[in-house]
């Protein structure tokens, strides 16, 4: 673990718990960034924010420094949720942010003693978002009839595929898979669903890619076939201009502790890689990470998962029990960094630590402060 800056201009970013990020490549002068939208935060309120959180520079030692700027957006905008996803497509030479599904409280007026903090899933829509104007729009298409939340989303080009996820209308985990096809015309969005094939059920899963270059090649692990019961199997998802093709391959050798354990989440760490936390049993404030690799052509192939390190925290003493769906998300490095990481120059030197009381999340209220 490395410690971050943020920079004098960056907004504050509160802690949110299950938001949707997206991952913006590197384009031109544009450097690589992050879209993060709604999440729930321990208080358990929920957020329609959204931010754009990218690298503003790498000073001495490599130590990185954050810009962390919230975007207004015009237009139909959506609504605070959490546990969906959003995706970036691309077509006719412009891009956009696709967001789906999710869950939010329900309305006002609609709340009664005991249901005031009940969760719904919020409306079958598709809504997309222009970053460079900053306005969104709502879309509804016929094959989306319930809502949708915990699900996947993987994008190429002009298309999003969505696999598993829980509604809570049906309480189902549906086994399909859809695809929705967007073209972004010079007036106005023309979206398009199909329902290709029936998928694997699964909700609250982590998708890891595995592909090399411009490959959009993935593993799915981890999630649950049910409230009570983990999905333990894995399976391979290729993307290529032929559509979609899903099969189920060898899920590592899980260690008892995992296999055993009620409640898992992680996130992915990059290619073939991905942080799991499992709860120690019967406590909420002790967690055991696992490091798990899929191997990369033929490496690490029929590996345990290994154990990185196992933490005890005191953050969560007033907090809920987490449940199936809350996950952590890691953004990953890139492999001259970590084989950097070891080198003489990465050593901590006190001196390029910088005063954070000027980096915008500290306020001085008085000298004695």
């Amino acid at each position: 673990l490395r410690a971050v800056s943020f920079s004098n201009d960056s907004c504050y970013m509160p802690p949110l718990r299950c938001p949707a990020v997206a991952r913006l490549e590197s384009q031109g002068h544009d450097p690589e960034r992050y879209v993060i939208h709604g999440g729930r935060t321990p208080n358990n309120e929920i957020s329609s924010s959204l931010y754009v959180l990218s690298l503003d520079s790498r000073g001495c030692n490599r130590k990185v420094i954050l810009c962390c700027q919230e975007r207004e957006l015009a237009g139909q905008e959506p609504g605070p949720r959490f546990g969906h996803t959003i995706s970036m497509v691309r077509s006719r030479g412009k891009s956009a942010c696709v967001l789906l599904g999710g869950r939010s409280y329900r309305p006002v007026g609609e709340r009664t003693t005991e249901t005031w903090n009940c969760t719904v899933d919020c409306l079958p829509q598709v809504f997309l978002i222009d970053l460079q104007f900053g306005c969104s729009s709502a879309h509804t298409v016929p094959e989306l009839t319930e809502g949708l939340a915990f699900h996947v989303a993987l994008a190429r080009d002009d298309r999003v595929y969505i696999l598993g996820g829980h509604s809570l209308s049906s309480d189902s985990r549906p086994p399909r898979l859809l695809c929705i096809h967007v073209e972004l015309l010079q007036g106005s969005p023309v979206l398009s669903c199909q329902v290709l094939q029936c998928g694997p059920s699964f909700s609250s899963a982590v998708a890891i890619p595995v592909g090399s270059g411009s490959a959009h090649e993935y593993v799915i692990l981890a999630g649950y076939r049910s409230e009570a019961e983990k999905r333990l199997e894995c399976s391979r998802v290729v993307l290529d201009g032929a559509g979609v093709q899903v099969e189920v391959v060898d899920s590592p050798p899980w260690t008892g502790e995992i296999s055993h354990s009620r409640t898992w989440f992680g996130g992915a760490l990059g290619k073939g890689q991905a942080l799991l936390a499992v709860p120690a049993e019967g406590r909420v404030d002790n967690y055991s990470f696992y490091l798990v690799s899929l191997g990369q052509d033929g490496e690490a192939d029929g590996e345990e998962p290994t154990q990185g390190c196992s933490q005890e925290s005191t953050d969560f003493e007033d907090s809920a029990p987490l449940e199936d769906s809350e996950e952590l998300y890691f953004g990953g490095r890139e492999p001259h960094e970590l084989e950097d990481s070891d080198t003489e120059g990465d050593t901590y030197n006190e001196e390029d630590e910088e005063d954070e009381s000027q980096t915008g999340y500290w306020e001085m209220c008085s000298p004695q402060c």
